[in-house]
C-alpha cells in the first residue's frame, strides 16, 4: 500500500544501470535548492554498500515502499538535464521495444566518463597547424625521418588545424614527430576553433559534377529537410554515394543544423573523416571505441552543446543529442555491426529511423546491397527507394567469373588458373586484392596418422594455428595453447595444417611472388594503433602489388589501381544453418567486387568456386543483388520468416548442461500459459556452438506474423521470467529481432 508524504517531501524515481526490470525509489537531497529537477537529470545515489549514477525519470509524491526504508539522493549532478525530452522519449521507447532495463539503456546513452559522474565539460585540447612554411614544405626532404614525413603529408592532405584526439585517432605515435616539425617551424599550435568561423564559408573544396542520378537523390532528400522521411540510397559500388551524401550535408549546414553519420567500422571513419574535412569548414566530432573516454566525452558535449556540426561514429555514437538535429544517415545499412550483440541488443538502424521520426527530421540508409528489411520496406512504401544504378565518372562495372576449381592443383588455396591472372594483372602494374575470411594458418590442426584434432577446452570448436606467434589460438573465447608439433593422442602421426588462413596463403603468396610487395589486412595484423591507415596509404600511394584480407576489405575502401579482385573461399557461405547466410553471403560478394576498376581501368571478379552451379551465385552473376533478393524475398515469405514474420530470442548459458534446459522449459511453460496461439514456440534446442567458454549453451525463439501479438506476450513473460528461481542459477538475454542464431 503506497505510503503517502506531506507536500514538500518530493521521492526522486530513478534508473540505475543494473540488469533489473524496475527503477528504484529515493528521498530527495537534503538541501534541495528547487524542486523544477527535470527528467534525464543525472544523480549520485546509495545504492547496496556503494554509489552509482542515476538517471531521474520522475518526480512523485507517493512511494510503495515504506517512507522509513527510502534512502537520500546524495548529489544532484547536473543543473539541467543533457538530453532533451525528445532523447528521453527514444529511451523510453526503445527500452520498450527491447525489452531492456531502462537504466542500462540510459547508461548506453552517455558516454563512458558521464556514466562515472564526471562534469559534462569539454577539456581543451591543443590544435596544430601549419605554417605558410610547412604548407610549401616539400615532405620528400624528409625521408630519413619517415614518421615526420608521414606527419607533415597529414596536415598537408588536410590544410586545417588538427587536434591532440584526431591525430591519436590517426596515429598513437605522432607526438614525438609533431614536436620535431614545431622545432623546425613547419607547425605551430592553433586556437581550439569549435564551430565554424562566422566570415567563412561552408564549402572548402567545390563538389563534384554529380550524373542525373546522383542529382535527383539529391534534390529528395534536400527537399524533405525539416520533415519526417526514410530514404534507401540503393547504389552500386563506386556509384558516388560519399558524393551525395556530402552535397545533402551542405544543404543541412547551411540550414545550420547538424548531421550524424553512422557508419559500421571504426576502419571506415579515418578515410571518410578525411573526405568530410577537404570538404566542409565545419566542426567534425569523431566517436567511436578505439578513442579514449575523454575524447568520445568532448565529442558528445560538443555535439548537445551545438559547438560541432558533424558527428561520425559508429553503433554507440546513435544516442548523442543534437542541439539542432537536421539529418541522420547510416552508411552501408544493412550491415551487421550496426545490431549490438551483447548486453542492450539494439539496431542502430531501426532505432535511427524511430530517431528521426521523434526529431521529424529525414534519415538516409545508404548501401551497394540494402538489407532485405530494407527492400521490403520499400515495397511497403515505409521507405522512399533512390537509385544509382551506373558507377561515378567513367568507371566500369567489373566483369564477374565463376572459377571452377574442382579437380584442379591447388597451392595452398590459389589455383593455377588464378595466379596466371594474377601474374598478368601485376605485368601491368596494376595492384591485385585476395579475399578470405579467415584469418590465422589454418583453421584446423589435424595428425595425419590417428585424426586427432586441435580443439578448444571451452568451446564446440577447434584452435586456430597461427604460425607466426606459434600459437594455437581460440577464436571464439581467446584461449591460447603452444603450437605443438607431436600428436598427444598417438605420438607418432605428423601434425598437418588443415583448411586456409590468410596467414597461410601469404607465406605461399611471398614464395611465388618473390619480387612483389605483400600487406595482409586482418585484426592480427592491424592491432597496432595507426598500422591499418599506414597500410591503406601504402596501397593507395602504390607502394603494393598484392592485398591480402579479411572482412575489414569488403567496404568503403576506395583502390583506384586494383582491377583484380578473387574471392578464394566463396563455398563456405552457402552451407549454414542460418537462414541469414545467403544474404551475408551475396552481399559480402558484391561489396568485396565493389574494390575492383573504381577508377578508369576496368576491373574483373574471380570467385573461386566448387559449386559453380549453385543458384545463388548464378543469379548474383547474371541477374544482379537485386534478383537475388528478390528470389531470397520470396523464400522468405514462402517459409514465413523475417521480414514477414518477427522473432525474439531468449539465449541461456550456465556451467552446468542441465541448467539452461530446465530454465527454457519453465520459460515454455509460462509462455504457453500466456500465449493466445498467434506466437510460435520454437525449442529449447541447444544453440549452434552448444558449449562456448566453458558455458553450455541453449536457445528459444519466439516467432509471430504479428509484431504487436510478439510484443504483448514478451510484456507478460518478461518480468515473470525474472522472478523464476532458476533465472539466478543461468545468465539468460533476450534479442529482439536477432540478426544471426549463433
Amino acid at each position: 500500500m503506497a505510503k503517502w508524504q506531506n507536500e514538500n517531501e518530493l521521492i526522486f524515481r530513478v534508473a540505475i544501470a543494473v540488469p533489473v526490470y524496475r527503477l528504484f525509489d529515493y528521498l530527495a537531497p537534503e538541501q534541495l535548492e528547487s524542486i523544477h529537477i527535470k527528467p534525464g537529470t543525472r544523480l549520485e545515489v546509495p545504492f547496496g554498500k556503494a554509489k552509482k549514477i542515476a538517471f531521474l525519470i520522475e518526480c512523485v509524491q507517493h512511494s510503495d515502499i515504506d517512507i522509513g526504508k527510502l534512502k537520500r539522493i546524495e548529489r544532484i549532478l547536473d543543473e539541467k538535464p543533457l538530453l532533451s525530452a525528445k532523447d528521453l522519449a527514444l529511451l523510453h521507447w526503445a527500452s520498450r521495444y527491447y525489452h531492456h532495463p531502462l537504466g542500462e539503456v540510459f547508461s548506453a546513452a552517455f558516454p563512458v566518463a558521464l556514466r562515472q559522474g564526471k562534469s559534462a565539460v569539454i577539456q581543451t585540447e591543443k590544435r596544430y597547424v601549419l605554417t605558410e612554411l610547412g604548407k610549401a614544405a616539400d615532405s620528400g626532404q624528409l625521408k630519413r625521418s619517415p614518421k615526420q614525413k608521414s606527419v607533415l603529408e597529414k596536415f598537408q592532405a588536410h590544410q586545417n588545424s588538427l587536434s591532440e584526439a584526431e591525430l591519436s585517432a590517426w596515429n598513437a605515435n605522432w607526438r614525438a614527430s609533431v614536436k620535431q616539425l614545431v622545432e623546425k617551424q613547419l607547425l605551430q599550435l592553433a586556437a581550439s576553433e569549435l564551430g565554424i568561423k562566422s566570415n567563412e564559408p561552408i564549402i572548402k573544396n567545390n563538389a563534384l559534377l554529380c550524373n542525373p542520378q546522383q542529382q535527383a537523390a539529391i534534390t529528395a532528400v534536400c527537399d524533405s529537410l525539416g520533415q519526417f522521411d526514410v530514404f534507401l540510397l540503393e547504389g552500386v559500388t563506386g556509384s558516388g554515394k560519399t558524393e551525395v551524401y556530402m552535397q545533402i550535408i551542405r544543404t543541412v549546414l547551411e540550414r545550420g543544423q547538424q548531421v550524424l553519420v553512422l557508419l559500421p567500422e571504426i576502419t571506415l571513419t579515418p578515410q571518410l573523416e578525411d573526405r568530410f574535412r577537404q570538404r566542409f569548414n565545419a566542426s567534425i566530432a569523431i566517436s567511436h571505441s578505439k578513442l579514449t573516454d575523454r575524447q568520445r566525452a568532448c565529442a558528445w558535449i560538443a555535439m548537445q552543446r551545438g559547438e560541432c556540426s558533424i558527428l561520425l561514429g559508429t553503433r554507440s555514437a546513435l544516442f548523442t543529442p543534437l542541439k539542432n538535429p537536421g539529418l541522420i544517415i547510416l552508411d552501408e545499412e544493412h550491415d551487421a555491426s550496426f545490431k549490438q550483440q551483447e548486453g542492450f541488443r539494439f539496431s542502430a538502424r531501426d532505432v535511427a529511423v524511430v530517431r528521426g521520426k521523434l526529431l521529424n527530421i529525414p534519415v538516409l540508409l545508404g548501401s551497394a546491397t540494402p538489407a532485405l528489411e530494407s527492400l521490403q520496406n520499400v515495397e511497403n512504401k515505409r521507405y522512399r527507394l533512390l537509385h544509382l544504378p551506373e558507377r561515378a565518372g567513367n568507371a566500369i562495372a567489373p566483369a564477374l567469373q565463376l572459377l571452377d576449381i574442382r579437380n584442379k592443383r591447388m597451392q595452398e588455396g590459389l589455383s593455377e588458373a588464378l595466379i596466371t591472372e594474377m601474374r598478368l594483372t601485376l605485368a601491368k602494374n596494376e595492384q591485385v586484392l585476395l579475399f578470405l575470411n579467415r584469418r590465422g594458418f589454418a583453421p584446423t590442426l589435424i595428425c595425419h596418422g590417428c585424426g586427432w584434432v586441435a580443439r578448444c577446452r571451452r568451446c564446440d570448436a577447434n584452435l586456430v594455428i597461427h604460425y607466426d606467434e606459434g600459437i594455437l589460438r581460440c577464436h571464439h573465447c581467446g584461449q591460447e595453447r603452444r603450437l605443438i608439433k607431436q600428436c598427444p593422442a598417438c605420438k607418432t602421426g605428423e601434425l598437418t595444417p588443415l583448411g586456409l588462413g590468410t596467414e597461410r596463403v601469404e607465406k605461399v603468396l611471398t614464395e611465388l611472388f618473390a619480387d612483389k610487395v605483400i600487406v595482409r589486412l586482418d585484426r592480427d595484423s592491424t592491432q597496432r594503433k595507426g598500422s591499418l591507415e599506414d597500410y591503406l596509404q601504402q596501397i593507395n600511394q602504390g607502394a603494393v602489388d598484392i592485398i591480402l584480407g579479411t572482412q575489414m576489405l569488403a567496404k568503403g575502401h576506395h583502390f583506384p589501381n586494383v582491377t583484380l579482385v578473387a574471392i578464394l573461399d566463396v563455398d563456405s557461405g552457402l552451407f549454414s544453418i542460418d537462414f541469414h547466410a545467403p544474404e551475408k553471403l551475396a552481399q559480402m560478394i558484391v561489396q568485396v567486387s565493389g574494390r575492383a576498376g573504381r577508377a578508369e581501368k576496368t576491373g574483373r571478379v574471380i570467385m573461386q568456386t566448387r559449386q559453380p552451379e549453385h543458384p545463388l551465385l548464378t543469379t548474383l552473376i547474371r541477374q544482379g543483388y537485386n534478383s537475388f533478393a528478390k528470389t531470397a524475398l520470396a523464400e522468405r515469405k514462402e517459409a514465413s520468416l523475417p521480414p514477414f514474420s518477427y522473432q525474439a530470442l531468449l539465449r541461456v548459458q550456465a556451467t552446468d548442461a542441465e541448467m539452461p534446459q530446465l530454465f527454457l522449459q519453465a520459460v515454455v511453460e509460462l509462455a504457453q500459459g500466456h500465449s493466445n496461439g498467434h506466437v510460435q514456440i520454437l525449442g529449447p534446442v541447444a544453440a549452434p556452438m552448444a558449449r562456448r567458454a566453458g558455458l553450455y549453451r541453449y536457445q528459444l525463439l519466439l516467432q509471430s506474423n504479428k509484431r504487436p501479438e510478439l510484443h504483448a506476450l514478451l510484456n507478460l513473460l518478461m518480468p515473470l521470467i525474472e522472478k523464476l528461481k532458476l533465472a539466478k542459477k543461468v545468465r539468460w538475454s533476450l534479442d529482439v529481432d536477432p540478426v544471426d542464431l549463433y
